[in-house]
C-alpha cells in the first residue's frame, strides 16, 4: 500500500505539475494560515468560514490545513498523492458550496458582483491535481527518495 502511496518515476511532467500547483495554491493557504499576502489569517479565516460560509468548525479548519500543508507537500513532493486526494476533496466542496450557482467563468471583466466568481479556476486545479494522483512526484520529489519505479 506504501509502495502505491509514494511510488513515482523521474519525470519531469511530475516535477512541473506538482510544482505549479503548490506553488498557485500556497499564498492562498499562507493567507488563510498567517494572514500572509493580505488574507486573514486563521482566525479571521475561521470566523469568515463559520459565521458567513456557514461551515462546521472543523470543516473550516480542514479547509485552511489542507490548502496550507498541501502546498508545501506538493512543493516537497512528500506524499504527493495523498495531497492530491486532499486538494481534490477541498476543491470539489469549493465548487459544490460556493461557486457552482456563478456560473463556468470567473469575473473577468467584473460585471458581477464582487466575490462572485465561476469554478474554472477550481476545474483546473483538479485536474493538476487528479494529473498528480496518477503521475506521483516525479522528478526531485521526496517521494522519489522512497520509492522509484
Amino acid at each position: 500500500m506504501l509502495h502505491t502511496i509514494f511510488s513515482t518515476d523521474n519525470s519531469w511532467t511530475g516535477l512541473i505539475l506538482r510544482l505549479t500547483l503548490g506553488i498557485v495554491l500556497f499564498p492562498h493557504g499562507a493567507q488563510k494560515m498567517f494572514g500572509w499576502f493580505g488574507g486573514p489569517g486563521f482566525s479571521g479565516e475561521m470566523h469568515h468560514l463559520t459565521q458567513q460560509a456557514g461551515l462546521p468548525g472543523f470543516v473550516a479548519v480542514l479547509v485552511i490545513l489542507i490548502e496550507f500543508f498541501a502546498a508545501l507537500m506538493l512543493i516537497a513532493g512528500a506524499g504527493t498523492r495523498i495531497a492530491a486526494v486532499a486538494v481534490i476533496g477541498l476543491f470539489i466542496g469549493i465548487i459544490w458550496q460556493v461557486h457552482a450557482g456563478m456560473g463556468f467563468f470567473m469575473n473577468w471583466f467584473g460585471t458581477m458582483p464582487a466575490g462572485h466568481e465561476g469554478y474554472e479556476y477550481h476545474l483546473l486545479i483538479i485536474g493538476l491535481a487528479i494529473a498528480l494522483l496518477f503521475s506521483g512526484g516525479g522528478r526531485f520529489s521526496t517521494d522519489n527518495l522512497f520509492s522509484v519505479n
